[in-house]
């Protein structure tokens, strides 16, 4: 059976598609198209596994083109990319005959990026990924998976590093969660303060955590995104005589503090006391002026200034979560291209 010529002009790919649903079915004919995959036949032995055409044409949507053959080339094997692992199976293997082999107790399944709802067989490169719905991926498991999103060389270099963090309100929480969800390495966090009811419109704790110091908090709240990231906490109020103490070999250093003068305190203290090790510091973030008015600036070597510089928090003019997150998360970025020999402006 074969497939009837595509029309590409977007005025009529719509119509095309639903011609080939009386040979297809509407969902095979759009998973063919959209997915970027051989199309099935019927299944008329009602075997559960459909067959795959042989010798005719398909056609990817994210670049329209002439139609192309495939063939199976006669492999015996072919390979896929498991787990963001690189696997060899025997060509004819289906996705639920690759679950029987791997994992049979994953009960979600995702074939190039869509979750697959019935079996099917497997083509050389398709991407399949396996997961047990509330099961925690070993360490391994997970740093597969954020190497393959990171490129490996990119990932080691921030899985090795260390930064530090002074205060965990509203832009410190914010930037450690982005952190630990890239991986880095090891995060190092010092407040003294507790979780307050008026925290929770900016800052990352939940209501259940209302009264706990924050860096306890916040420790707990990264161990559930990501628990493998190292994270150092101390319960303390930063001063000139504790800083290079509680944050000692950190590779950049952030300031996260909400007045304005332990932001000058720790800003003074720490390019005087470590002026080889980088600071991110933010300065107005306040209310809901426009988004980028938030800037990521250098003030001098191994010191950047992110924020507006001029809108402080004051009556009228409160911090709210979608500036305070904006500039939080500049200040990740900072870190981020700091780690990896880049300049954050």
């Amino acid at each position: 059976m074969g497939l009837p010529d595509i029309d590409f002009a977007p005025s009529r790919l719509l119509a095309s598609l639903i011609e080939q649903s009386t040979a297809l079915g509407v969902c095979q004919a759009l998973r063919a198209s959209l997915k970027c995959e051989r199309p099935l036949a019927p299944d008329p032995d009602h075997t559960g596994v459909g067959k795959r055409l042989p010798q005719r044409y398909y056609f990817t949507s994210r670049r329209p083109q002439f139609m192309r053959p495939f063939s199976l080339n006669g492999k015996n094997v072919i390979r896929i990319l498991l787990n963001e692992t690189n696997i060899e199976v025997s060509n004819g293997t289906s996705l639920y005959q690759l679950r029987e082999q791997q994992d049979a107790k994953a009960d979600l399944l995702i074939v190039n990026g869509f979750p697959a709802a019935t079996d099917c067989l497997l083509a050389d490169g398709d991407q399949v990924v396996m997961i047990r719905r509330g099961v925690v991926p070993s360490a391994e498991q997970l740093e597969t998976l954020m190497m393959a999103r990171h490129t490996p060389g990119v990932h080691a270099r921030i899985a090795q590093s260390r930064v530090g963090i002074a205060g965990a309100g509203g832009l410190g929480s914010n930037i450690a969660i982005a952190l630990a969800r890239v991986g880095v390495g090891q995060l190092v966090v010092a407040d003294f303060d507790v979780v307050e009811p008026s925290n929770l419109n900016r800052q990352q704790y939940f209501i259940d955590q209302i009264g706990l110091p924050k860096v306890v908090a916040l420790k707990e709240n990264l161990q559930r995104i990501n628990p493998y990231v190292r994270v150092e906490t101390s319960n303390c109020r930063i001063d000139e005589q504790n800083l290079r103490t509680v944050f000692a070999g950190v590779d950049v250093m952030v300031e996260a503090f909400d007045a304005p003068d332990q932001k000058a305190m720790i800003t003074a203290a720490h390019l005087q006391q470590a002026p080889g090790c980088p600071l991110v510091a933010a300065s107005g973030m306040a209310g809901y002026e426009t988004s980028n008015s938030i800037r990521t600036q250098k003030v001098r070597n191994n010191f950047y200034l992110i924020g507006d510089q001029k809108t402080a928090a004051r009556p009228g003019c409160g911090l709210m979560a979608p500036r305070v997150g904006i500039a939080a998360n500049h200040q990740a970025n900072a870190v981020l291209r700091l780690l990896l020999g880049e300049e954050p402006e």
